[in-house]
Protein backbone atom coordinates (compact mmCIF):
# COMPACT_ATOMS: atom_id res chain seq x y z
CA UNK A 1 0.00 0.00 0.00
CA UNK A 2 1.27 3.53 -1.01
CA UNK A 3 2.46 5.45 1.87
CA UNK A 4 1.04 8.91 0.00
CA UNK A 5 -2.43 7.71 -1.20
CA UNK A 6 -4.23 9.47 1.15
CA UNK A 7 -3.21 12.59 0.13
CA UNK A 8 -3.28 11.95 -3.67
CA UNK A 9 -6.80 10.59 -2.97
CA UNK A 10 -7.23 13.82 -0.82
CA UNK A 11 -6.06 15.81 -3.96
CA UNK A 12 -8.43 13.78 -6.78
CA UNK A 13 -11.26 14.78 -5.07
CA UNK A 14 -10.10 18.28 -4.48
CA UNK A 15 -9.12 18.96 -8.14
CA UNK A 16 -12.89 17.41 -9.12
CA UNK A 17 -14.33 19.89 -6.95
CA UNK A 18 -12.50 22.25 -8.53
CA UNK A 19 -13.57 20.88 -12.22
CA UNK A 20 -17.13 21.19 -11.08
CA UNK A 21 -16.59 24.60 -9.59
CA UNK A 22 -15.27 26.08 -12.83
CA UNK A 23 -17.47 24.36 -15.64
CA UNK A 24 -20.50 26.21 -13.60
CA UNK A 25 -18.68 29.29 -13.31
CA UNK A 26 -17.88 28.91 -17.56
CA UNK A 27 -21.64 27.72 -17.73
CA UNK A 28 -22.92 30.71 -19.18
CA UNK A 29 -20.20 30.70 -22.31
CA UNK A 30 -21.40 27.02 -22.72
CA UNK A 31 -24.96 26.66 -22.09
CA UNK A 32 -26.20 27.14 -25.69
CA UNK A 33 -23.85 24.01 -27.04
CA UNK A 34 -23.44 20.66 -26.06
CA UNK A 35 -20.66 21.42 -23.65
CA UNK A 36 -23.38 22.39 -21.17
CA UNK A 37 -24.07 18.37 -20.12
CA UNK A 38 -20.10 18.36 -19.72
CA UNK A 39 -20.93 20.31 -16.41
CA UNK A 40 -23.44 18.07 -15.89
CA UNK A 41 -21.45 15.01 -15.99
CA UNK A 42 -18.88 16.83 -13.83
CA UNK A 43 -21.18 17.40 -11.39
CA UNK A 44 -22.49 13.55 -11.19
CA UNK A 45 -19.29 12.02 -10.93
CA UNK A 46 -18.63 14.26 -7.90
CA UNK A 47 -21.47 13.43 -6.23
CA UNK A 48 -21.20 9.88 -6.92
CA UNK A 49 -17.61 10.26 -5.55
CA UNK A 50 -19.30 11.70 -2.10
CA UNK A 51 -21.86 8.87 -2.58
CA UNK A 52 -19.38 5.97 -2.20
CA UNK A 53 -17.71 7.85 0.54
CA UNK A 54 -20.35 8.91 2.85
CA UNK A 55 -24.06 6.83 1.35
CA UNK A 56 -22.64 3.53 0.02
CA UNK A 57 -21.27 1.83 2.67
CA UNK A 58 -24.23 2.98 4.93
CA UNK A 59 -26.65 1.49 2.85
CA UNK A 60 -24.93 -2.23 3.08
CA UNK A 61 -23.53 -1.50 -0.62
CA UNK A 62 -20.15 -2.66 -1.97
CA UNK A 63 -18.18 0.13 -3.30
CA UNK A 64 -16.96 -2.20 -6.40
CA UNK A 65 -20.44 -2.99 -7.08
CA UNK A 66 -21.25 1.28 -7.04
CA UNK A 67 -18.39 1.91 -9.00
CA UNK A 68 -18.54 -0.84 -11.63
CA UNK A 69 -22.88 -1.22 -12.29
CA UNK A 70 -23.08 2.94 -11.77
CA UNK A 71 -19.77 5.27 -12.20
CA UNK A 72 -17.65 3.75 -14.63
CA UNK A 73 -20.83 2.84 -17.07
CA UNK A 74 -21.67 6.57 -16.69
CA UNK A 75 -18.01 7.46 -17.56
CA UNK A 76 -18.00 5.65 -20.43
CA UNK A 77 -21.24 6.40 -22.20
CA UNK A 78 -20.79 9.94 -21.55
CA UNK A 79 -17.79 10.12 -23.37
CA UNK A 80 -18.37 7.50 -26.10
CA UNK A 81 -21.87 10.15 -26.80
CA UNK A 82 -19.09 13.45 -26.50
CA UNK A 83 -16.46 12.04 -29.05
CA UNK A 84 -18.82 10.14 -31.32
CA UNK A 85 -22.29 11.55 -31.52
CA UNK A 86 -20.87 15.34 -31.41
CA UNK A 87 -17.43 15.80 -31.79
CA UNK A 88 -17.05 12.85 -34.40
CA UNK A 89 -20.39 13.07 -35.66
CA UNK A 90 -20.93 9.27 -35.94
CA UNK A 91 -23.81 8.50 -34.29
CA UNK A 92 -23.95 5.08 -36.10
CA UNK A 93 -20.52 4.48 -34.10
CA UNK A 94 -21.72 5.98 -30.72
CA UNK A 95 -24.49 3.20 -30.98
CA UNK A 96 -22.26 0.77 -31.88
CA UNK A 97 -19.40 1.17 -29.36
CA UNK A 98 -22.72 1.77 -26.42
CA UNK A 99 -24.24 -1.78 -27.69
CA UNK A 100 -20.94 -3.55 -27.62
CA UNK A 101 -20.24 -1.95 -24.16
CA UNK A 102 -23.04 -3.35 -22.61
CA UNK A 103 -22.59 -6.66 -24.04
CA UNK A 104 -19.55 -7.01 -22.16
CA UNK A 105 -21.61 -7.07 -19.12
CA UNK A 106 -22.62 -10.57 -20.13
CA UNK A 107 -19.47 -12.51 -19.80
CA UNK A 108 -19.20 -11.10 -15.99
CA UNK A 109 -22.67 -12.28 -15.14
CA UNK A 110 -22.78 -15.44 -16.61
CA UNK A 111 -18.89 -17.11 -16.08
CA UNK A 112 -16.75 -13.89 -14.34
CA UNK A 113 -18.49 -13.63 -11.51
CA UNK A 114 -18.73 -17.24 -10.48
CA UNK A 115 -15.14 -17.24 -10.27
CA UNK A 116 -14.93 -13.66 -8.34
CA UNK A 117 -13.12 -12.05 -10.93
CA UNK A 118 -11.91 -8.17 -10.15
CA UNK A 119 -14.51 -6.55 -12.81
CA UNK A 120 -12.19 -5.58 -15.32
CA UNK A 121 -13.52 -7.58 -18.44
CA UNK A 122 -15.55 -4.79 -19.40
CA UNK A 123 -13.84 -1.74 -18.06
CA UNK A 124 -10.78 -3.29 -20.41
CA UNK A 125 -13.52 -3.24 -23.60
CA UNK A 126 -14.53 0.45 -22.54
CA UNK A 127 -11.04 1.76 -22.62
CA UNK A 128 -10.68 -0.28 -25.57
CA UNK A 129 -13.17 1.30 -27.50
CA UNK A 130 -12.63 4.73 -26.04
CA UNK A 131 -9.21 4.49 -27.35
CA UNK A 132 -10.14 4.37 -30.86
CA UNK A 133 -12.39 7.70 -30.30
CA UNK A 134 -9.50 9.15 -28.40
CA UNK A 135 -7.36 7.99 -31.86
CA UNK A 136 -10.20 9.20 -34.26
CA UNK A 137 -10.24 12.39 -32.34
CA UNK A 138 -6.48 13.12 -32.96
CA UNK A 139 -6.67 12.18 -36.17
CA UNK A 140 -9.41 14.28 -37.41
CA UNK A 141 -7.79 17.24 -35.54
CA UNK A 142 -4.55 16.72 -37.90
CA UNK A 143 -6.40 16.67 -41.00
CA UNK A 144 -8.46 19.91 -39.98
CA UNK A 145 -5.48 21.58 -38.92
CA UNK A 146 -7.54 22.14 -35.43
CA UNK A 147 -4.00 21.07 -33.70
CA UNK A 148 -2.55 24.22 -34.78
CA UNK A 149 -5.00 26.07 -32.43
CA UNK A 150 -4.97 23.36 -29.61
CA UNK A 151 -5.27 25.96 -27.18
CA UNK A 152 -8.55 26.90 -27.94
CA UNK A 153 -9.75 23.71 -28.76
CA UNK A 154 -11.50 22.02 -25.72
CA UNK A 155 -11.37 18.66 -26.91
CA UNK A 156 -7.60 18.46 -27.07
CA UNK A 157 -7.31 19.38 -23.59
CA UNK A 158 -10.45 16.04 -23.27
CA UNK A 159 -8.54 14.48 -26.15
CA UNK A 160 -5.46 14.19 -23.56
CA UNK A 161 -6.83 13.43 -20.02
CA UNK A 162 -8.54 10.83 -21.52
CA UNK A 163 -5.72 9.44 -23.37
CA UNK A 164 -3.32 10.09 -20.27
CA UNK A 165 -5.59 8.45 -17.96
CA UNK A 166 -8.53 5.76 -19.47
CA UNK A 167 -6.17 4.54 -21.94
CA UNK A 168 -2.98 4.62 -19.82
CA UNK A 169 -4.19 2.64 -17.22
CA UNK A 170 -5.78 0.07 -19.72
CA UNK A 171 -2.81 -2.56 -18.80
CA UNK A 172 -3.56 -2.30 -15.22
CA UNK A 173 -7.20 -2.93 -14.90
CA UNK A 174 -6.51 -5.48 -18.11
CA UNK A 175 -4.42 -7.31 -16.14
CA UNK A 176 -5.80 -6.72 -12.61
CA UNK A 177 -5.65 -10.33 -11.10
CA UNK A 178 -2.23 -10.72 -11.92
CA UNK A 179 -0.90 -6.92 -11.38
CA UNK A 180 -2.26 -7.72 -7.64
CA UNK A 181 -0.08 -10.60 -7.02
CA UNK A 182 2.75 -8.44 -7.52
CA UNK A 183 3.23 -5.24 -4.48
CA UNK A 184 5.51 -3.94 -6.21
CA UNK A 185 4.24 -3.50 -9.76
CA UNK A 186 0.54 -2.94 -8.68
CA UNK A 187 2.13 0.18 -6.49
CA UNK A 188 3.86 1.40 -9.55
CA UNK A 189 0.78 1.46 -11.85
CA UNK A 190 -1.69 2.42 -8.85
CA UNK A 191 0.29 5.73 -8.15
CA UNK A 192 -0.20 6.73 -12.25
CA UNK A 193 -3.48 5.62 -11.99
CA UNK A 194 -3.80 8.45 -9.47
CA UNK A 195 -1.62 10.95 -10.85
CA UNK A 196 -3.26 10.52 -14.36
CA UNK A 197 -6.82 10.96 -12.85
CA UNK A 198 -5.37 14.22 -11.16
CA UNK A 199 -4.06 15.22 -14.72
CA UNK A 200 -6.80 14.29 -16.15
CA UNK A 201 -9.28 16.80 -14.25
CA UNK A 202 -6.99 19.35 -14.54
CA UNK A 203 -6.98 19.73 -18.08
CA UNK A 204 -10.49 19.09 -17.76
CA UNK A 205 -10.54 22.20 -16.06
CA UNK A 206 -8.34 23.73 -18.69
CA UNK A 207 -10.55 23.15 -21.26
CA UNK A 208 -13.36 25.07 -19.66
CA UNK A 209 -10.78 28.02 -19.66
CA UNK A 210 -8.57 28.11 -22.62
CA UNK A 211 -11.39 26.40 -24.59
CA UNK A 212 -14.06 27.72 -26.74
CA UNK A 213 -17.02 26.12 -27.40
CA UNK A 214 -18.58 26.14 -31.02
CA UNK A 215 -22.01 26.76 -31.11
Amino acid sequence: MLNYQPELSNLLFLLEIIASLIALVYYKTIKETYWKWFTFYLFIIFLCDVCIVKLVPSLGIKKQFFHAYIVIPLQFIFFYWLYAYQSLKKKSIFWLFLLLYVLSFIPIELYFARLKVVYSFNYTVGSFLLMILVFLEFQKQIKNDAILKFKQNKMFYINMGIMLFYVGTLPFFGLYNLIVKEPEIWNMYYLYFLLSNCLMYLLFTASFIWGKAKL
